[in-house]
């Protein structure tokens, strides 16, 4: 688990809780999108959670979800929100993709939003998140692509240098769609929303017996 990272997702929990989506429509439009590949038996895991809110939003859609990040302080935000609203089937784990990957449990769908810039090495988190999946389940995610954005990328590493923020991969929405197939997954459905800065979204389908989604 990368510590520098940890700390600073640690250090702005709690005005990460307080801030409200920024695009209210395109979160939207991602949980739809979302739940069109989820059953109510499923059991799910939530790759970077951050305060959950994602993960509650769901949780009536499956049978459980395991809610996962590297922040012990959004974690434990998260756990408030969840006893706050009852939810039963909502557990949280203090892990990063890697260590996720280490349980060898694996899931009928595996979210990831607004991650896989942030994990350092794509093809790595990638193939580490794919193991997590059953066969005929899914990978759902959504990545910021700042490739080709070199304004945004300036801003980003100027704040990064001031502890404003933490520290980004600069992908292409084709090299992101290229490491995904490479992590052994076939991509069923992909979207941009926003448009700016990109916002990748990816449903992804691990071989094997085919899940009817409901």
């Amino acid at each position: 688990m990368a510590r520098g990272s940890e700390a600073f997702w640690d250090g702005i929990s709690a005005k990460y809780a307080a801030r409200p989506v920024s695009d209210p429509a395109s979160y939207d439009h991602t949980l739809e999108r979302t739940r069109a590949y989820l059953s109510p038996g499923d059991r799910v895991l939530e790759l970077g959670c951050g305060t959950g809110t994602t993960a509650l939003r769901l949780a009536g859609d499956v049978a459980h979800i395991t809610a996962s990040d590297i922040s012990a302080e959004m974690l434990a935000i998260g756990a408030r929100k969840a006893a706050e609203a009852g939810a039963q089937n909502v557990t949280f784990l203090h892990a990063d993709v890697h260590a996720a990957a280490a349980s060898g449990e694996p899931h009928d769908a595996v979210l990831a939003f607004n991650l896989f810039h942030l994990t350092g090495s794509l093809p790595e988190s990638l193939a580490a998140a794919a193991s997590l999946v059953k066969p005929g389940g899914y990978l759902i995610s959504k990545t910021i692509c700042l490739a080709g954005k070199p304004l945004i990328g300036l801003l980003v590493r100027a704040m990064g240098l001031v502890g404003k923020a933490p520290k980004v991969t600069f992908v292409s929405i084709g090299e992101l769609d290229r490491a995904i197939t490479a992590a052994g997954l076939e991509i069923v459905e992909t979207g941009v929303f926003p448009k700016s800065p990109p916002a990748r979204f990816v449903v992804a389908r691990k071989a094997g017996q085919a899940r009817r989604p409901e």
